[in-house]
């Protein structure tokens, strides 16, 4: 786990805000719980104008998620996101097509 990357709650309020709401709803109540404790690893670089995709976690490029992955695709007012879990720890949320991530006070 990567102590020193700041906590998303922090980086991006309202997106974390969000993630915990959409996943109340859809009863993944554990995961809803833990957005509080992300943390932002790493911004996607792809450089694609409507990616804003967050690396939660560490993990190496171009490796595949260790078995116990699934994507969860949530259902937010715009745009997409999808969460990329590995044994119950959001390790990617994919954010796309959607109005500029609004940054917090820190």
């Amino acid at each position: 786990m990567n102590e020193s990357a700041p906590l998303l709650r922090e980086v991006f309020p309202d997106l974390a805000a969000e993630l915990s709401t959409l996943l109340t709803a859809e009863g993944e109540t554990e995961l809803a719980i833990n957005v509080r404790d992300l943390r932002l690893v790493d911004e996607c670089r792809c450089e694609d104008d409507f990616c804003q995709s967050l690396r939660t976690a560490d993990h190496p490029a171009g490796e595949p998620y260790p078995a116990g992955h699934r994507t969860l695709a949530l259902s937010p007012a715009a745009g997409m996101l999808t969460l990329d879990v590995v044994d119950g720890r959001i390790m990617y949320v994919e954010v796309l097509y959607r109005a500029p991530l609004a940054r917090g006070d820190s």
